[in-house]
């Protein structure tokens, strides 16, 4: 019995020396199995900006080409594509604001200094097109941030009824669009004689309830309630606490929606074209596409490019200007708390 009882445990501890090696062998396939096989953390960065450096290429190409085919002359353009600046440029840019087209010849004759030239260009239809936009644009975006903002701060800083049921009116005007009003829009404008008119373009254009969602949001997550009970305390009025402390704390989430209100009165087309009629109140678009459609005869590339290339010029200003907040502003508006 006892020379059995020992081969018994011998055997018991065999069998777990093998076990506990296979269990060691097993878990430590497993780690090999675990550790990354792929690409070094030296590769991810580079296929990471690879793939960066391509899509900035894309944004980045047809602006060049635009720019290029601004100073190709109609003839040029007819050939193809040529990645290389022309010297057709000052040409086009003189066609489009005299009366009389020129030929690349005749810049030499062409005194920029004159009072006639001067003059070809204070009542060049372009130019004026050019002054229609901004004017038009520079208001949208001024007014339609400011009272956006003040709409924003009047919902995070007060507790009144119904403002729940406030808000998620707002928020219901953004599915209905532009086109669905505009017939009714129209006959308004028509009933109170503001047809070729800027006021029918700026002062509804206050009314931005995606700019107003926004910065509700930013002020959310950077105005703390705190600070405005504080101000009240020290006596500030209200209008006092928007002007000064709300509206310097809104700076970063203002400026980007100032890059886009402005950008995107800029490029509205549907409502100028609906109520403006005559030459010298259209705005850069309207006139973009009328000189698009003009008699084939007359039709040249060179000047539709050259224009289309100064319309966009006002909004990269306005980007480079107002670019170091759109990241920051951004950022700080998509995280609440």
């Amino acid at each position: 019995m006892p020379d059995l009882n020992k081969n018994t445990n011998s055997e018991n501890e065999n069998v777990q020396s093998e076990v506990s090696k296979t269990v060691q062998k097993s878990s430590s396939e497993n780690e090999v199995g675990a550790a990354p096989k792929g690409m070094s953390q030296t590769g991810r960065h580079v296929l990471v900006y690879a793939v960066l450096i391509f899509l900035t290429f894309l944004c980045l190409f047809w602006f060049y080409v635009l720019f290029v085919n601004a100073t190709r002359s109609h003839a040029e353009l007819n050939r193809g594509f040529a990645p290389f600046f022309s010297k057709y440029g000052l040409m086009n840019f003189f066609n489009l604001i005299l009366t009389n087209p020129i030929k690349y010849e005749q810049l030499g004759d062409v005194n920029v200094f004159s009072s006639d030239f001067l003059k070809a260009c204070w009542n060049s239809d372009i130019i004026r097109g050019l002054f229609n936009s901004t004017v038009v644009a520079a208001s949208t975006a001024a007014l339609s941030v400011y009272f956006s903002t003040m709409t924003a701060f009047a919902i995070h800083a007060y507790d009144f009824k119904l403002k729940k049921v406030a808000f998620m009116f707002i928020l219901a005007i953004m599915m209905i669009p532009t086109q669905i009003s505009a017939l009714g829009f129209l006959r308004l404008i028509r009933m109170m004689k503001l047809m070729d008119n800027f006021l029918p373009l700026i002062i509804p254009a206050i009314a931005a309830p995606v700019t107003f969602f926004y910065l509700k949001q930013y002020m959310d997550s950077s105005l703390p309630h705190e600070l405005l009970e504080s101000a009240r305390i020290d006596g500030a009025g209200e209008l006092r606490i928007f002007n000064t402390i709300a509206l310097p704390l809104m700076k970063p989430a203002i400026s980007v929606q100032l890059i886009f209100a402005f950008v995107g009165s800029w490029n509205n087309y549907f409502t100028p074209n609906l109520i403006l009629e005559s030459t010298h109140m259209k705005t850069l678009p309207i006139m973009i596409a009328q000189l698009r459609t003009a008699d084939y005869l007359k039709f040249d590339m060179g000047k539709v490019n050259m224009m289309i290339a100064l319309s966009i010029l006002p909004v990269i200003i306005v980007y480079v200007f107002l670019a170091k907040y759109i990241v920051g502003g951004m950022t700080v508006g998509a995280v609440k708390g």
